[in-house]
């Protein structure tokens, strides 16, 4: 077996340990978002509770792995999979409920899976990070994902308030979504432009 290099992070440490808790989060939080067909409400509020621990070891793993040098090829390909599953599997399942209209997560789930081709798209030209906007973007949606999860007006009644403010906030989330959509475009557009057409190769100088 090949040992990793010298000073390369361990693949099990806590950074990726956290990653794979949400991986296994998630068909946990399904069982309790769909128990009762969604009507209960104390498996809604069990639903939130895992939804919530799940997003938070997603904002966790992050920190820990870039602060303590634990960053690796695993974490990089799994932390990603791992937040599109969380998000994803709630839009769905809010979808199938009939909470959240089809066509917001069908164009919320869309963007997420053609921005990540086109990530790897232009991979040899250079990386795409985060932006601050895509950064919004995945609070916004997973605050609106929470408020939705949430039995609010089986709590406290006043449904029309906490409709209008489910629908502010998935509207908000939507609007993100598009124009951070676009601004990976075009940076991408601009990546590619930037990058010479054919890497020198070291050996024609021989």
């Amino acid at each position: 077996m090949t040992s990793p290099p010298a000073g390369a992070p361990p693949l099990l440490n806590i950074a990726n340990v956290l990653t794979c808790v949400r991986l296994v989060l998630v068909p946990v939080f399904l069982v309790t978002l769909f128990a009762d067909h969604g009507q209960s409400v104390q498996w809604r509020l069990a639903a939130f509770g895992v939804f919530a621990v799940a997003a938070f070891t997603d904002r966790l793993d992050g920190q820990l792995a870039r602060s303590r040098g634990l960053v690796t090829a695993f974490g990089t390909i799994a932390d990603p999979i791992a937040d599109k599953a969380l998000t994803g599997s709630a839009l769905v399942g809010l979808s199938v409920l009939g909470m959240v209209p089809w066509w917001a997560t069908l164009l919320m789930l869309g963007r997420e899976i053609a921005i990540t081709l086109l990530r790897f798209a232009v991979l040899r030209h250079g990386i795409i990070p985060a932006s601050r906007g895509g950064k919004a973007k995945t609070l916004v949606q997973t605050v609106a994902i929470g408020f939705y999860l949430l039995p609010l007006p089986e709590l406290f009644g006043a449904a029309t308030a906490f409709a209008w403010l489910r629908g502010t906030l998935l509207g908000l989330a939507v609007l993100l979504t598009v124009a951070t959509g676009v601004d990976y475009v075009l940076r991408a557009v601009r990546l590619r432009a930037a990058a010479p057409a054919v890497a020198p190769d070291p050996s024609d100088a021989t």
